[in-house]
Formats: structure tokens, C-alpha cells, sequence
């Protein structure tokens, strides 16, 4: 079917992209169109999604986009690129946007001096919590939240607010810049303090009750920590962080931390009656990775303390021996076999004697202390006694 001028009817009323503001239309403008060459358009296409064009510019760069799909293309990207130049967003934005235009700057050219791959879920997760305290109110940051942890075989129960909490991951995230040599928050020649003990030091020398005040420095130090690793080069992963009575290769220790900044950033939404989802699969994967892997010392610590049954087959280090299959389930899921008579055994698919399926979140909720090994809706099979450690030993890794 053809149009009464002969073109193309699909072609006469293709859909006209609308500028980027009213003002140019807004207004007759009876001059003659501007007869500007391909490349000038192009060249205008950053001013034109920038509202900077006179009204001629307009006319003209609008179209030429009708009939030239490249740079239609190309201006539809300049435009959601605008979009980005705002300083503060709300969490209720297109989720895909941000990571689209990241995804196509990175391909058209790949950043300098990239973040490492184990340092982004740490970079992501601090990114979601900041972006949630952008949206709330004043009055949200003293708004009770109840932290919540395992501890000695039962759920503790601690009263703060939502800027404790952010006074509570800065204080703790002060190891990981003491061990890079930055700048640590409860002040320099701080002793060797556990996580908990750095959290009430933090408290008790504020001067008056934690406000948002607190963001700033907590954000500060995240991307300073980010930005550390990221110029160090390959041997500062291997830095130890020390926390307390444990330590963690600073790589798992980055990502002990980004599963705390999740775990704390849910508890602050749940507070505020905010949505908030889940890390990505990939860095729900890594978490759950890490907690599998200390599994086996947990379990060894709790038999040392009574807590747990006696071993019943030791073999020599590195050697396989009697296991359990950590089935979990969902994003970030995967297959795990852990050793249960001895952290140095190897966990072994030919030696399991039992069995637990959980979902990947729920899973976490155990290691964060949030449920007792007895809430845990987990699919069990095998030795129960060795399910009961194992889970016990789970929920044992959580702390305040």
C-alpha cells in the first residue's frame, strides 16, 4: 500500500522521536529548514539530548532522526545517558538503567583500571545500601531496628536505628582500611578489637545519638576501600584482615562484608517499610561460597567447645573423608560437600553421609543469625546428627 505521493505508507508515518524538551516546539518557527550534512548533524546529537540546540538545530537533528536509524540509535543512548547526570536517585528508577549505560560505555571502552572481580560485590552491595539512604527521610534514620544474631546456641537481640546500624558497618568495615593503611573510623592507634567490641567502642564515643551524618563517612570509606584495591594490583587480595579471635584473606573478607552490607541493608528496609531485593545470583553464589568453606572449621570449633559430636572418622589432610551435600537451591545456588570430621579433610561426593536442601536466600537468613537452625525449612535426608551440626554450625558463623 502506497501513500498519495507514492512513497512508502510504512515509511510516511514512522514514529517521529520526540525532543528531549517542549521549548523548541513550543514556538512557530517559519524560517527555512536548516540544510546541514550528516556528520554536523551527528556532531549535534550530545547538544540536542542536552536541550541545547536552537529551535532550527532542533528541527533539524529531529529530522534527520526519522530517516537515519544510526544516529536514532545513538540519540536514544545520549538521551538515557542524560538521565544519569543527576546527582541524587531514588530506588524506583528502571533497575536495568544504570547497568545498560555502564554495560555500553565498558564496551566502547574498557575502564583503565578496573574494579576486581572479587571486589564488586562488595562495590554493588554498599552502591544498593546508599542508594536506599538517599531515599528515605530524616525521621527514617532513628527508626528502631532490631539486629539479630546466634549466638551461644539461641537468637540474641540487640535495640538500635537505622544511622546505628550504618555506625556499626563503618566501625566494622575500619578493618579492612586498617589493613590496607588507610584511614581507620575509631581514630588511629586503635588495639585489636573484635567486631563487636569496635561496633560499642564506635557508639560510646559519639557524642550524641547516631543521624545521618553518619552516610557520608561510611560511603567514603566504601569507595575508598574500592578505589584502594582496585590501584593495589594482584597481591593485595591476599592481605589478612584480622577479626578478633578468626582472620580472612582480604578477598573473603570483602566479601564478608558485602554479604554484612546486605543483611543490614534488608534489616534498615524492613524498618522502613522499604522493597529490597536479594544481591545478584552470581555475588549470592560467592557469599554462600565463603560460608560453605568455613563451614568445616565451625563445626571443628563447636566440638571443641561440647557443641558438636565427636568425630567418628578422621583421615589425613587433604584426604577425603565422611561428608555432607550442601544442596542450595535458586539464584546463587549450587552444590557444596562439606567435611565434618575435620577442617583439613576434603569433602567428598563418594563419602556423604547426609543431605540438605535450602533456598539460597533462606540459607543466608541461617548464617546471618536471622533463624535458629530449628526454623530452617531445609529438605534433610541421612545422619541427623551430622545435619544438626552442620546447620547449628551455620547459624554459629552470625554475629553482631
Amino acid at each position: 500500500m502506497t501513500g498519495a505521493n507514492g512513497e512508502d505508507d510504512d515509511l510516511a508515518r514512522a514514529a517521529r522521536i520526540p525532543g528531549p524538551r517542549d521549548a523548541a516546539d513550543d514556538h512557530a518557527d517559519l524560517s527555512p529548514p536548516l540544510l546541514l550534512s550528516h556528520t554536523v548533524l551527528k556532531s549535534l546529537l550530545g547538544a540536542w539530548a542536552l536541550s541545547a540546540c536552537s529551535a532550527a538545530e532542533t528541527r533539524a537533528v529531529e529530522d534527520h532522526l526519522t530517516v537515519c536509524a544510526p544516529c536514532a540509535e545513538e540519540a536514544l543512548r545520549l538521551r538515557d545517558a542524560v538521565a544519569l547526570l543527576h546527582e541524587d536517585r531514588d530506588l524506583d528508577l528502571d533497575p536495568l538503567l544504570r547497568s545498560r549505560v555502564l554495560e555500553n560505555c565498558l564496551g566502547r571502552r574498557p575502564a583503565r583500571i578496573p574494579v576486581p572481580a572479587w571486589a564488586t560485590p562488595y562495590d554493588a552491595e554498599t552502591a544498593r545500601l546508599d542508594a536506599l539512604l538517599r531515599d528515605i527521610g530524616e525521621s527514617e534514620w532513628h527508626a528502631p531496628v532490631r539486629l539479630k544474631w546466634y549466638e551461644d546456641d539461641r537468637l540474641v537481640r540487640r535495640k538500635s536505628t537505622v544511622a546505628g546500624v550504618i555506625g556499626h558497618l563503618l566501625a566494622v568495615d575500619g578493618l579492612l582500611s586498617g589493613a590496607l593503611g588507610l584511614a581507620d573510623p575509631l581514630g588511629p592507634d586503635v588495639p585489636e578489637l573484635s567486631p563487636a567490641e569496635r561496633t560499642e567502642a564506635f557508639w560510646e564515643s559519639l557524642d550524641r545519638p547516631p543521624n545521618r551524618s553518619l552516610r557520608e563517612p561510611w560511603r567514603d570509606q566504601s569507595h575508598a576501600l574500592v578505589r584502594t584495591v582496585s590501584f593495589a594490583g594482584r597481591g593485595v587480595s591476599d592481605l589478612t584482615v584480622t577479626y578478633g579471635d578468626f582472620a580472612l584473606p582480604l578477598k573473603d573478607a570483602l566479601l564478608e562484608r558485602a554479604f554484612e552490607c546486605w543483611v543490614h541493608a534488608d534489616d534498615i528496609a524492613n524498618a522502613v517499610a522499604y522493597p529490597y531485593d536479594p544481591p545478584s545470583g552470581p555475588h549470592l553464589h560467592g557469599m554462600i561460597d565463603l560460608a560453605a568453606r568455613l563451614l568445616p572449621a565451625a563445626v571443628a570449633h563447636r566440638r571443641r567447645t561440647g557443641r558438636a559430636a565427636p568425630a567418628r572418622h578422621l583421615v589425613a589432610a587433604g584426604a577425603p573423608g565422611r561428608s555432607l551435600h550442601l544442596e542450595v537451591e535458586g539464584a546463587g545456588g549450587g552444590h557444596w560437600y562439606i567435611a565434618l570430621d575435620s577442617p583439613a579433610a576434603l569433602g567428598s561426593p563418594d563419602h556423604v553421609v547426609a543431605q540438605v536442601a535450602m533456598d539460597g536466600v533462606e540459607f543466608c537468613q541461617l548464617v546471618a543469625g536471622h533463624i535458629s537452625p530449628q526454623e530452617a525449612a531445609a529438605g534433610q535426608d541421612g545422619d541427623r546428627e551430622a545435619i544438626s551440626d552442620v546447620l547449628s554450625a551455620a547459624a554459629s558463623l552470625s554475629r553482631l
